[in-house]
């Protein structure tokens, strides 16, 4: 399974998780809430943003569908064309949002709609590119993608197995093979009972390739989750804040949310550490003090002969183990031994 480098990081096995706050079209179209955003992602932790350049005529052409979500805690229905054309971003926004990232050190990526859409994030300079679950099917998309030569990432929410195939297959015809697939469960949010974790390493064995979690629950314990399965990239919601208007808001990780996330994943990447068995350095010290020896359990004259009523066992453990009892039992003691006493091998 080969890493992939974005920037200064290094996305694979035994690296740290990737970890991206996914404002999405929580900016309401207002660049000035995307900036602020984007710092807040940063103060909580954040190793990229990731942006929609999407052109609503690419997806929508019935401008009588809706869409029914939450905001600010009543149901609104909209018309879904609508919805999603105040929140689209030109490419005059997106190079501004580049550069805003930029200065923040933080990884702007975006997820396009369209060959146009990739080629504005190639001409700004992105690093990475996304493609979304309702675009999996997309193959031509994903070609495009492919042939950009950039780190892809592909979500697979929705997707049936051999609709996840034929997008790999796609995207590798390319002769790219930096990829991460990204598993997911496109409910808003994702019921827990839904999310199958252990998709995650089915998918890198099946795939070969890094695989990662687009996390839709509310919370964060299945992204800590996710990095016991292998996770090699967690994609969450964000929010400024979940009380503004729109249908993401409500279920996105808002900062402190976020910053929880950060803290429970690096934590929990410490705590994975290695399989080689044997006792940990931090618990060497206490060895000795917890462990168990071989006393007198009464006092004892030299000459006498030890049985096994003879000996108990106490801390610490600085003198023979209790498994040396068999051996103790039937010896000899060369000196006065007082009860409470360690037995050592020199007593014998």
């Amino acid at each position: 399974m080969k890493s992939i480098e974005i920037g200064s990081y290094t996305i694979g096995p035994e690296k740290p998780c990737f970890l991206v706050a996914e404002i999405g079209i929580n900016h309401n179209g207002h660049l000035d809430l995307a900036k602020q955003t984007i710092d807040a992602a940063v103060q909580a932790g954040a190793d990229g943003v990731k942006f929609q350049n999407y052109r609503t005529e690419d997806f929508i052409s019935d401008r009588s569908l809706t869409y029914q979500y939450m905001s600010q805690d009543a149901p609104v229905t909209e018309s879904q064309f609508d919805l999603f054309k105040r929140c689209e971003l030109d490419r005059a926004a997106l190079k501004e949002l580049k550069a805003y990232c930029d200065d923040k050190g933080v990884i702007f990526h975006s997820t396009p709609t369209s060959r146009e859409g990739i080629k504005d994030l190639m001409e700004i300079g992105v690093q990475v590119i996304k493609n979304g679950s309702d675009f999996l099917t997309h193959l031509p998309l994903i070609r495009s993608m492919g042939n950009t030569k950039l780190p892809v990432v592909l979500s697979t929410g929705m997707a049936t197995v051999s609709e996840i195939y034929e997008a790999v297959r796609a995207f590798r015809e390319t002769g790219n093979d930096r990829l991460v697939l990204l598993h997911c469960v496109s409910a808003y949010p994702a019921p827990p009972e839904d999310v199958n974790l252990r998709k995650i390493p089915v998918l890198a064995s099946a795939f070969d390739c890094l695989v990662g979690f687009s996390d839709h629950t509310v919370g964060t314990i299945a992204a800590t989750g996710a990095v016991v399965m292998g996770a090699n990239w967690i994609e969450k919601h964000f929010t400024l804040d979940k009380s503004l208007p729109g249908p993401d808001h409500w279920f996105s990780a808002d900062p402190a949310e976020f910053k929880q996330l950060v803290t429970s994943v690096r934590t929990m990447e410490r705590s994975l550490g290695h399989s080689k068995l044997g006792l940990a350095s931090s618990e060497s010290k206490n060895r000795e003090s917890f462990r168990l020896s071989c006393v007198a359990a009464e006092d004892l004259r030299e000459g006498h002969v030890l049985c096994d009523a003879d000996v108990l066992f106490r801390r610490p453990g600085t003198g023979l183990a209790p498994a040396w009892l068999p051996m103790l039992s039937g010896r000899r003691i060369n000196r006065n031994i007082e009860k409470g006493e360690i037995i050592k091998m020199e007593d014998l």
